[in-house]
């Protein structure tokens, strides 16, 4: 286009992911796999039952909420969310289980773009809090969300801060 920079770069875009879109799925897919191929996932991408189980077992989850970010066309992260309850305050809470950005898309505030989506959306329902985890090597991460105003806590600093644990089943 003329008068424009040859470094213009693609306007990023925020949408909810839509699972009865073909497209919406192979983005979340593809996405998935490169972040959990990636040093700050398990190694490795999804494997075949899980890539042909995932889009069906979320939507079949009435407090599963997403959202994509594309620049131009091209798929660039998303963010996974779940609704849940804060029992101590008896109020809804949004957690905030994945959050990828593609390398290529780093560092053009996308994550904070799709954050501030699940923000909005967590608001407009009455959420209590954003809940989320991170890897504590996950510098980067670490510090974007600290900028967003995620925080570490602690009910009772006495017992100390709360730490995130797992126990595999099957």
């Amino acid at each position: 286009m003329p008068g424009m920079p040859s470094s213009a770069v693609a306007p990023v875009t925020i949408t909810r992911t839509r699972l009865e879109s073909p497209a919406h799925r192979e983005a979340l897919l593809g996405l998935l796999d490169e972040y959990a191929s990636g040093p700050t996932g398990r190694g490795y991408p999804l494997d075949d039952q899980a890539r042909r189980a995932l889009p069906g077992v979320l939507a079949a989850r009435p407090h599963f909420l997403g959202w994509l970010a594309f620049v131009g066309a091209e798929p660039a992260g998303l963010i996974n969310c779940f609704e849940g309850v804060s029992t101590f305050r008896a109020q809804p809470l949004l957690n905030i289980h994945d959050i990828a950005v593609s390398p290529r898309f780093q560092r053009r505030g996308i994550a904070r773009a799709l954050l501030a989506a699940a923000q909005a959306e967590a608001e407009a329902r009455g959420c209590c809090k954003l809940t989320l985890e991170v890897l504590e090597g996950n510098t980067g991460a670490l510090r974007a969300y600290q900028q967003a105003g995620f925080q570490s806590y602690a009910l009772d600093p006495a017992l100390g801060r709360a730490v995130f644990l797992e126990k595999p089943l099957g």
